[in-house]
């Protein structure tokens, strides 16, 4: 018997049971009880997961669930991936929320009844999407999982006027990627005659390239817009950072998973591959994603913000894995195409390690202090040293540097793209280099960010009286991270216990039998290629130096009298807090750098005393990066919507005629076009 599918139904089942019991049950045990369900439903959703990719596939169909169509599942192994991903985040999110929802000193953080009964339908939402069998269920479920998530965004709406915001973004946004995949799957669907997977697949064969590559183009602008690909990205550093932030490591670390997961589905399974510049364009917008979300987080003050433009640049990099397998696989390079989306789904799946640790402890941060502003935040070493060591984990995860488990994907991702040259394809030639250029300049970038994110917002001396106050999380919350942390420390040692299922999930994308492009228990070696690493030996040796150098340090010190001395000060006195690094300081050297990117606009404005035009009493400077794509390509057209609207506003006056005369002729002006046409 398939242990797939009564895992799954287990998942939804116990979902629905949360969200029930975050209704009928009293408020002070509602956070537990959906806490438990949440967890247990996300269990079960990484054993159905596994279990998918192992090979237990299952299937079903409810003719009487949805009008006209039904609902129709299954689970493979490209399904079963994400299914675990978001599983495992959900789990991790759900004992982390028990905790996170109760009032602190600085008030509740998404406590609400709606918000908590909310919270399990999300994760159903989330895994439906990947069990979607056909256009309508997916379609449903998609839309099931953005109007949940816009819940969740607003649930602080009362007590920030930047969470309606955020919300009027994500909500016109991800409605917007919506139409486009709505218009991509009706067409794809008109064409086959059939809205099943299995029609579109048997039917994708004998379609033209430019219907094949239309329905491509229009599902890539949805799916990016949901995985916060630039410029369709801008409502991600707005919803992450206002929604409670175990919401946000769920919506970061699963929900943008599944903008990949319809660009594989899509692109790679249902459409069969298609040209190259389909392949080209990913792998371009992944390349300036990770650019770009990566130059926005090194600048940005904001702790979440910077999490969530961290979101961007690692959505990128996936991108770049995928983009470069689906263009080797159209030139005919099987074993190329299998190592590039192997490593893009690893990176998938480490990003989504580190990333619920990152926002997990910046809500622990939050919660403590009531602040996100890197600037205000400063020795928290001290006051919550469990948190700290977790960011810690999570940092050096995301910095791509050994032993993180960032390090091992970025690593097998760069081997792809140079293992790809030498060509004679003028377009391979061109691409791979630049490829691996941007891939590389990102990792530079990321570890400079998560130095200033870490350095600034938790050693040192604390810049604020919140800081200086700041309690540890309790349990629960530091248990939900850790488990997160716990993943980025087995996938950092351990990715071969990974590797054999993700490759069948990619070789599900292809349509082909599994490959396993990357082998070896304990050495990871190219299959194929020449190329060799071992992140448990390099972890090992990392720490017999670390070791080494403190045993020498203290058998040095041993044989030497101790003395306390103060610090050398220049003869300014003891430090202070306003002699250190803040945030926007430390990033200023690359701010000039990058400052015809970045774009930054300053503001200095200096008061005179009213005695003399010479004498100063204050100078005030204010300085702020605003996201240059946002100004110079959103502002625009909301200006003109906006100037359009205040027009529009002299056609309502008010009279019942004038609205008649507007139906009449509309309706005249199209039976008029319809005999035209006819």
């Amino acid at each position: 018997m398939s242990v797939a599918g009564p895992a799954f139904g287990a998942a939804l089942g116990l979902s629905v049971l949360a969200a029930t019991a975050a209704v009928a049950v009293p408020t002070r045990r509602r956070a537990t009880l959906v806490g438990i369900g949440t967890a247990g439903a996300g269990l079960a959703a990484v054993a159905a997961g596994v279990a998918a990719m192992g090979g237990s596939s299952f299937s079903a169909w409810l003719p009487d669930l949805l009008p006209l169509a039904g609902v129709r599942l299954a689970l493979d192994p490209l399904g079963g991936l994400f299914v675990a991903v978001t599983g495992a985040v959900a789990v991790c999110a759900a004992v982390y929320g028990v905790g996170y929802v109760r009032p602190s000193g600085h008030g509740a953080h998404g406590d609400g009844r709606v918000m908590q009964a909310t919270l399990p339908l999300f994760v159903a939402a989330m895994l439906l999407v990947p069990a979607a069998a056909s256009v309508s269920t997916l379609l449903v479920a998609w839309e099931l999982m953005a109007l949940t998530s816009l819940l969740l965004v607003l649930a602080e709406h009362r007590r920030r006027a930047a969470v309606g915001e955020a919300g009027r973004w994500y909500a016109v946004m991800t409605h917007l990627g919506l139409l486009a995949i709505l218009a991509g799957l009706v067409g794809f669907a008109a064409a086959a005659h059939g809205e099943s997977f299995t029609q579109l697949r048997a039917a994708a064969g004998g379609m033209s390239p430019a219907v094949k590559g239309a329905v491509f183009a229009a599902t890539l602008l949805g799916f990016a817009s949901k995985a916060g690909v630039v410029p369709l990205h801008v409502w991600l550093p707005r919803a992450h950072p206002e929604a409670p932030s175990h919401v946000s490591a769920l919506m970061s670390a699963a929900m943008v998973n599944l903008g990949v997961y319809g660009v594989l589905r899509v692109g790679l399974d249902l459409l069969r591959g298609g040209s190259r510049w389909w392949w080209l364009t990913v792998l371009t917008a992944g390349a300036l994603s990770a650019l770009y979300g990566i130059l926005q987080a090194v600048v940005a003050i904001d702790l979440k913000r910077l999490l969530a433009y961290s979101t961007t640049e690692n959505m990128g990099l996936v991108l770049i894995g995928i983009g470069a397998g689906g263009y080797f696989a159209a030139g005919g390079s099987r074993l190329l195409a299998a190592l590039a989306l192997t490593t893009g789904l690893l990176h998938l799946v480490n990003h989504a390690a580190f990333k619920t640790v990152l926002f997990c402890s910046a809500g622990s941060v939050l919660r403590a202090t009531g602040s996100r502003n890197l600037d205000a935040l400063g020795g928290l070493r001290s006051r919550m040293p469990v948190t700290t060591a977790l960011f810690a984990v999570g940092a050096l995860s995301a910095s791509a540097l050994p032993p993180g488990n960032g390090f091992v994907s970025e690593w097998l991702l760069l081997q792809s793209l140079i293992h790809a040259l030498p060509t004679t394809a003028t377009a391979t030639a061109v691409a791979m280099p630049l490829a691996v250029a941007a891939v590389a300049l990102t990792a530079g970038l990321a570890v400079a960010t998560f130095v200033k994110a870490f350095g600034v917002g938790f050693l040192a001396r604390p810049r604020s009286t919140v800081a200086e106050q700041a309690a540890e999380s309790p349990l629960s919350m530091l248990a939900g991270t850790g488990l997160a942390a716990a993943g980025c420390v087995v996938l950092a040692i351990a990715p071969a216990a990974v590797l054999p299922r993700l490759s069948r999930a990619a070789s599900t994308a292809f349509g082909s039998s599994a490959v396993d492009a990357v082998h070896g228990p304990v050495t990871l070696r190219l299959t194929g290629y020449a190329g060799s690493m071992s992140p448990l030996l390099i972890t090992v040796a990392l720490l017999a130096a670390a070791l080494g150098a403190l045993a020498g340090v203290r058998v040095l010190a041993a044989r030497r009298a101790r003395r306390v001395a103060r610090l050398w000060d220049c003869g300014a006195g003891p430090l202070s807090a306003r002699m250190e690094y803040t945030a926007t300081s430390f990033a200023e050297p690359l701010l000039r750098v990058f400052d015809d990117v970045l774009a930054p606009e300053t503001d200095v404005n200096v008061t005179p005393t009213t005695e003399s035009a010479y004498l100063v009493e204050r100078v005030q400077f204010q300085a702020r990066v605003p996201d240059r794509i946002e100004h110079r390509l959103y502002e625009p057209v909301l200006s003109a919507s906006r100037a359009v609207g205040e027009a529009a506003r002299g056609l309502a006056n008010g009279s019942v005629h004038r609205y008649l005369g507007y139906g009449f002729f509309a309706f005249t002006g199209l039976l008029i076009a319809l005999a035209v046409i006819r």
